[in-house]
């Protein structure tokens, strides 16, 4: 990330064009930090003022990425994170329970997370692979990442290419209420587990039987 900062992104997306839109997109909905949201409004901008990219194409290049990037890190969090926890989860009082009740909570919320999540900087890298994590259902992970890469990139490409850079004051507020919708989501989630979690590890228990492999 350091040396995309060291380079103006103008000047990488004057050389690359949606090649560097691509890359980056992907590597970030992989989990890897990079200014995503950036390049895709600042590929706009640019789009709108020299005409040098198409606006269609720089679109299909963020939506593409963010769908490719996110299966990436749906399936290495699927592959690895949860035989990871199961091993040491219990050194941060993840024991199997709370890690099949974790499981069980994202099958009831985790198309929202994966969905919203496209739109929040905090959790645009991590969503896809909590949601490998917590086992969230193949195919409801690829409706909702289909859902939020395609929204996501039409929303901010158009926004950027129609507004110019008024758009960067409207997609930080934006992202910061969806940022502060999930945390008190979150929070509010945790204070219900906490004060029910005897009747939800049992509902977890009969939802998902036997021990997690």
């Amino acid at each position: 990330m350091s040396f995309l900062h060291e380079l103006p992104i103008a000047d990488l997306i004057a050389s690359y064009g949606y090649v560097a839109i691509f890359v980056i997109i992907t590597l970030e909905s992989a989990g890897v930090p990079m200014p995503g949201e950036t390049v895709l409004i600042s590929s706009a901008v640019y789009a709108g003022t020299t005409g040098n990219l198409n606006i269609a194409l720089i679109i299909a290049a963020a939506a593409a990425a963010a769908i490719i990037g996110d299966n990436l890190g749906y399936w290495v969090g699927r592959r690895w994170g949860m035989p990871l926890l199961l091993r040491y989860g219990r050194l941060i009082a993840l024991d199997h329970g709370r890690l099949k009740l974790g499981q069980y909570l994202f099958r009831e919320h985790g198309g929202k997370i994966v969905f919203f999540g496209r739109f929040t900087a905090m959790l645009r890298a991590y969503a896809a692979l909590l949601a490998g994590v917590n086992r969230l259902d193949a195919r409801r992970f690829m409706l909702f990442n289909g859902l939020g890469g395609l929204t996501w990139a039409t929303a901010m490409g158009l926004g950027s290419y129609y507004c110019g850079r008024s758009i960067e004051t409207i997609a930080g507020p934006v992202g910061l209420a969806l940022l502060a919708v999930v945390i008190f989501g979150g929070l509010a989630l945790w204070l219900f587990v906490r004060r029910h979690e005897t009747r939800l590890l049992a509902e977890a228990e009969r939802a998902i039987p036997g021990p997690l492999a």
